[in-house]
């Protein structure tokens, strides 16, 4: 049995003001955990920051990683960047959206990765394989991480047409970082995205195969914060630091309450998701017993 990981932190999206901060240190965070807790061996860590992780990589990571993989296996697929939603032409979306992430050649033309295409690859996995995928990115309609500032930077960072006094009393002066999508390809999004993927549907009719961590609701913003002075996604932060605090013995179920209980307490709003088959939640992380 073996255990495989697929790791993708994008700070740097060339061409474009939604540069983020704190991406490229979740994925270290993320492989040290792995690696001291979880039995994972360095060689079998994959990790595509920034320019490496253009479309192409992350898709042919994820294709490799999960056709090798055999039952009893371990898989996990980390994701930190920008997401965003584009509008669902299928009618398959309970709030009428698709929910894409963001490589970092990312357009609007086909430089993204939808749901429907993770649906497609995690659905052709081997029976008995373990996968699970964390995803620290935003899933609202706005389409940001929400970036967290010291007042400092509030002068130059401040956005066009947010109030200064707003900004300053904000319990954590909030950047927002756009990626909705532009009226054109809202109103062509059935041209360009084509049609529902049957593999989808099949997924959908059957129990769910892999365990999902999503840094928040599909409503809310995901930080890219500063915490201990360096810059982190809160989610990632958090669910590395109660890794560390119990050795990593811990149940999915407790992880996340712990999480929940750090992030509120720390004033972050989000709230993070989790989803998987019956009984996972009460299950060690990463296959742990």
């Amino acid at each position: 049995m073996s255990r495989k990981a697929l790791l993708v932190g994008i700070n740097d999206y060339p061409g474009t003001q939604n540069d983020l901060q704190g991406c490229v240190n979740d994925i270290t965070n993320i492989y040290d955990i792995l690696v001291k807790y979880f039995s994972f061996l360095p060689a079998d860590i994959v990790m595509l920051s920034n320019s490496r992780a253009r479309k192409s990589a992350i898709v042919d990571g994820l294709k490799s990683m999960l056709g090798s993989g055999k039952e009893g296996d371990t898989l996990v697929f980390h994701y930190s960047g920008h997401g965003s939603q584009v509008p669902d032409m299928e009618g398959d979306e309970p709030d009428g959206k698709d929910e894409v992430i963001c490589p970092y050649d990312f357009d609007w033309s086909d430089g993204f990765i939808k749901d429907d295409d993770m649906a497609s690859l995690i659905t052709g996995m081997r029976k008995g394989v373990r996968l699970e995928v964390i995803l620290d990115s935003c899933h609202s309609g706005t389409g940001t991480r929400e970036i967290i500032l010291d007042r400092s930077s509030l002068a130059v960072a401040r956005p066009s047409g947010m109030d200064a006094v707003s900004l300053w009393n904000s319990p954590h002066c909030i950047r927002p970082r756009f990626l909705a999508p532009p009226p054109d390809v809202a109103l062509r999004a059935d041209e360009i995205f084509g049609r529902e993927l049957p593999l989808r549907r099949i997924a959908r009719g059957d129990p769910m195969n892999h365990v999902l961590w999503a840094a928040c609701r599909s409503d809310q913003y995901s930080a890219d914060a500063e915490i201990g002075g360096r810059p982190a996604g809160a989610f990632t932060y958090y669910f590395c630091r109660h890794v560390r605090d119990t050795q990593g013995k811990v149940t999915r179920e407790q992880l996340l309450k712990l999480v929940r209980a750090s992030l509120k307490h720390e004033g972050f709003s989000q709230v993070p998701q989790l989803e998987g088959p019956a009984g996972s939640a009460k299950a060690g992380v990463f296959g742990a017993p």
